[in-house]
């Protein structure tokens, strides 16, 4: 507690990745805290077709790769850890990190989301044994099995196209209609004519089955009509939902889903707190706007800082 950092980043997203780079060049002292995976979610998005620079597109573990390496080429430190609580002590702003206090004059909330669950029997418990969130990092674990994905916006699209890679068939199970992008949809129809997907619409999923402690098939609701479909693993892809569950008793106010309120300098109620990227309320879910967010951040923390002392 002796050590005072500048700027404390929770979170080690394109977001806080992206404010590092510019804080790091202001030599702003600059730590990042991540619990999970190095660059959020899109590291694990299998390409990212929509950044602007590449017309080809650019596969998110190497995207997120390329900004860990800028931040901590300008001197950004990285390192695992998660955050349960802040609190503030005068100017200063105390985060308890894996159980340790760490001591900072500013914060940078840049927790993103996660992947929604469906909350039927056998989700919780077959995960990793057949249910899945990440079709990059489990599909190939499915080379000629059957596989029901559900969701119906562009990331279940955008995952469904992925898995055909391996699939040998693939139910999309549908609450109610398709809700993706024209393109996806385009993408998808060459699939479906070729008999490899089968999309289930107005679906509910009502029990995931396993035998023998495996996913072995899923139990839905099609058009009124019960149904039991045979399968060997289900991803699940139906949104996102903040991760700011360990912001409850800290004050830091929240909106209605959970994500962080912050004014038009992106701070928070709390002085000296800020929050960008898809964990902040009005945030567009991009990652381009995510960037975009860390840098406006990490202007707003400068001149925070430039009157921190006086």
């Amino acid at each position: 507690m002796s050590d005072v950092r500048d700027v404390v980043m929770i979170g080690a997203g394109p977001s806080a990745l992206a404010a590092a780079i510019y804080t790091t060049r202001e030599d702003i002292d600059t730590v990042l805290y991540e619990k999970a995976t190095i660059g959020g979610l899109a590291a694990i998005t299998d390409v990212v077709d929509n950044y602007p620079g590449f017309p080809e597109g650019i596969e998110g573990l190497t995207l997120a790769g390329h900004l860990e390496k800028q931040a901590e080429r300008f001197g950004a430190h990285i390192e695992f850890g998660e955050a349960s609580n802040i609190r503030v002590e005068g100017k200063y702003k105390i985060l308890t990190i894996d159980g340790q206090d760490v001591k900072a004059k500013a914060v940078l909330i840049a927790t993103g989301s996660d992947y929604k669950k469906i909350g039927v029997p056998g989700e919780k418990e077959f995960y990793g044994r057949g249910v899945h969130y990440c079709a990059t990092c489990d599909g190939a674990f499915y080379r000629d099995r059957k596989l029901a994905v559900v969701g119906g916006g562009n990331s279940a699209l955008q995952e469904a196209l992925f898995l055909t890679r391996y699939s040998s068939h693939i139910d999309l199970l549908v609450r109610s209609e398709i809700k993706a992008s024209d393109v996806l949809q385009h993408d998808l129809q060459k699939y479906i004519d070729e008999g490899k997907v089968t999309v289930h619409l107005n679906t509910t999923t009502e029990e995931i089955v396993a035998t023998d402690g495996r996913v072995s098939s899923v139990k839905v609701v099609e058009q009124g009509v019960p149904n039991e479909i045979v399968i060997d693993g289900i991803f699940v892809f139906v949104g996102l939902e903040p991760n700011t569950g360990f912001l409850k008793d800290t004050g830091v106010e929240l909106d209605e889903v959970g994500l962080v309120k912050t004014n038009q300098h992106l701070e928070t109620n709390l002085s000296g707190v800020f929050a960008s990227g898809d964990v902040r309320s009005g945030a567009t879910m991009q990652i381009a706007s995510a960037v975009g967010e860390g840098a406006a951040a990490a202007l707003s923390i400068r001149e925070y800082l430039d009157g921190f002392d006086k």
